[in-house]
């Protein structure tokens, strides 16, 4: 990743947000959905899907977010698949959210970094998804290299899996946060991030955000949704919406203070519309949000 002056991904979002709105449509090729759209479950099928959803989003909404499993699960000719499909979503000017959930120490983090960030990998998105177990501070050249290059992060806070619970609502004994919740510090730590750039006083959004569930109570982890807005703004990624049981009317409700910044992913309620129904069932969705977020 280079450090030329690139615009800053919370910047890029913001304009997404004003142009498309705040759906994001989940490329998720899951065996049921392939054999639903008549592809075999192959890398040729999770290919022909993937470049399908693009062509549907493209113009509809403004971001996807390709779920990475899906394809790696077909091995070598997986990742050559989605290496295309990464490549014609952002050809067609779509923000592209790899969701990898990475996460380590080291240089091995900054190599899954490198990986899905850098300018010219072959699986170039404009944000991933990642995981901080090992502490906040160990993805930080990560998000070093992504503000560098104009690029995004969505760490994982508050997540709507049952087993996450015991961990994410877990209270700490020990650090400059003691006495908050995992959740609670993962987010002020990644606000306090954005507000630390040289730059925070201009920007609307940042360009690191977190992963918050959208059907989990943010309140139950820690999280104040009543408190002020945090300035610059937090992105959200919120995944949960359509089949999980979200909804767009649930946005100022369950995000309150975050709800400007959420990027609503749905995908297996809109994808099961098939490669025919799919881009009017975005459009449809899209102008849902449109007027839940107004």
């Amino acid at each position: 990743m280079n450090g030329a002056s690139v615009m800053p991904f919370g910047e890029r979002l913001e304009a997404v947000f004003a142009a498309y709105g705040h759906l994001c449509l989940g490329i998720d090729p899951h065996a049921s959905l392939l054999a639903e759209w008549g592809q075999p479950d192959s890398a040729e099928g999770v290919r022909e899907f993937g470049l399908r959803a693009v062509e549907a989003a493209a113009d509809k909404v403004g971001i996807v977010k390709p779920q990475v499993a899906f394809f790696e699960r077909h091995g070598a000719a997986g990742y050559a698949a989605l290496e295309r499909v990464l490549r014609e979503a952002r050809d067609a000017d779509l923000l592209v959210i790899a969701d990898a959930k990475r996460g380590d120490i080291g240089s091995t983090v900054d190599a899954y970094g490198a990986a899905w960030l850098r300018p010219g990998s072959s699986l170039e998105a404009d944000a991933m998804t990642i995981s901080a177990y090992q502490g906040l501070g160990s993805v930080e050249q990560v998000m070093v290299a992504a503000e560098a290059a104009g690029k995004g992060l969505f760490v994982l806070a508050a997540t709507s899996n049952p087993e996450a619970a015991a961990i994410q609502r877990a209270v700490l004994q020990q650090s400059s946060r003691a006495g908050s919740t995992v959740a609670q510090a993962i987010t002020q730590g990644v606000i306090g991030w954005n507000q630390g750039r040289a730059d925070a006083a201009t920007r609307t959004l940042g360009s690191i955000g977190v992963v918050f569930g959208a059907t989990t109570d943010l309140r139950v982890t820690g999280i104040d949704t009543d408190a002020e807005p945090p300035r610059p703004g937090l992105p959200v990624l919120a995944p949960g919406f359509g089949h999980q049981g979200a909804e767009p009317g649930d946005i100022r409700t369950r995000f309150g203070a975050f709800a400007s910044g959420v990027i609503a992913s749905e995908s297996r309620s809109l994808l099961a519309a098939g490669p025919d129904g799919l881009a009017d069932a975005i459009a449809r969705r899209a102008d849902e949000y449109g007027a839940a977020i107004a």
